[in-house]
């Protein structure tokens, strides 16, 4: 006798009903941690002025924190940091952003390095960057023929973003400063 397995599927309307932070991949559910810890919510801005500040007045591309990126009906992020350039919609995002930060905590890091790294690579985003904030440290990816190559582990050092539409940067010892100087 085969047995069926007892899993829910859900789709973009329900997320819609949903109370507090969640994520919907391939159907599944996903809680976003409760609150995040002030490290996290504090270097994710700093990513996110660094950006803004790199792209300036830049009239197609808008920098934003934990904005929905609906990729289908059944999957919906909410990357913490995104470049977004030419988004046709003003409710959510609909097409692969051109940069997508995650800064990891522990209960978000296989998520972040497994989950979302293979869909991001399967959506093109053409810059994937995992930050963890303990160890001060980025490691950012390029999509190359369709994969992801690792460009390195960023401490200090400024990485300029050759393939966006507003040629965006982030200073990494900006990023990192205030935070190493408390550890």
């Amino acid at each position: 006798m085969a047995h069926e397995k007892a899993i829910e599927y859900y789709s973009y309307t329900d997320y819609l009903h949903w109370e507090g932070k969640w994520e919907l991949i391939a159907g599944i559910p996903m809680a976003m941690s409760p609150s995040s810890v002030i490290n996290h919510q504090a270097i994710a801005g700093k990513i996110l002025n660094e950006l803004m500040n790199s792209i300036g007045d830049c009239e197609k591309c808008l920098v934003l924190g934990e904005e929905d990126w609906k990729i289908g009906n059944d999957t919906v992020l909410k990357p913490d940091v995104v470049l977004i350039c030419d988004e046709p919609n003003d409710q959510y995002i609909t097409k692969a952003p051109e940069i997508i930060v995650e800064v990891v905590n522990q209960s978000s890091a296989k998520r972040d390095e497994v989950f979302k790294f293979s869909i991001y690579e399967s959506e093109k985003v053409p810059y994937y960057i995992i930050v963890y904030p303990g160890d001060c440290k980025a490691k950012l990816y390029r999509l190359e023929n369709g994969k992801y190559s690792k460009q390195g582990d960023f401490f200090k050092e400024i990485y300029t973003f050759e393939d966006t539409t507003c040629k965006a940067k982030i200073n990494f010892d900006n990023v990192f400063r205030l935070f190493r100087k408390r550890a």
